[in-house]
């Protein structure tokens, strides 16, 4: 199934593809990959889940701000490529929490993220390498950053 069909399948809301916060693309192309620019998890009204995991948000509050922040990347891909099956697979992620020093569960924060991307681009192009890591801070206070990298078919 394509990623557009399985979008509207399971009734998923795509925010506005967020403007950029600084001197940079959000989404570039170079030859069939797409690097994706951090992106925060931006709400359908612009504004962004904040806080702090581990004593603002605890870790199921963060994973599912991970999940939008997918939405967000999924969002601005499809703003840059005209549609998101042009999306081949996920290559790379790499997700940032902003925690507390004794939040040890990255990981699963970062889980909301890569089960969204499983299930648009399936268990065999929706699952990439990753890393997920805990921050001492990030932009405004988002909860979540993550930026990716997507193999795309070249026009």
């Amino acid at each position: 199934m394509s990623a557009e069909k399985k979008i509207a399948e399971l009734n998923l809301v795509l925010p506005p593809a967020p403007k950029p916060g600084g001197v940079y693309q959000p989404v570039l192309i170079q030859g069939n990959l797409a690097y994706v620019s951090g992106h925060g998890p931006v709400l359908e009204d612009e504004s962004y889940i904040t806080g702090r995991v581990g004593s603002d948000l605890d870790t199921v509050a963060a994973k599912a701000a991970a999940r939008q922040t997918g939405l967000a990347i999924l969002a601005s891909l499809r703003a840059r490529l005209g549609s998101l099956d042009r999306v081949k697979q996920l290559v790379k992620t790499f997700g940032m929490v902003n925690a507390t020093p004794d939040f040890a569960e990255h990981p699963q924060v970062i889980n909301g993220y890569s089960e969204l991307m499983a299930e648009v681009f399936g268990p065999e192009n929706g699952v990439g390498t990753r890393s997920a890591v805990g921050m001492g801070s990030l932009p405004n206070n988002i909860a979540v950053e993550i930026e990716a990298v997507f193999e795309v078919t070249v026009d």
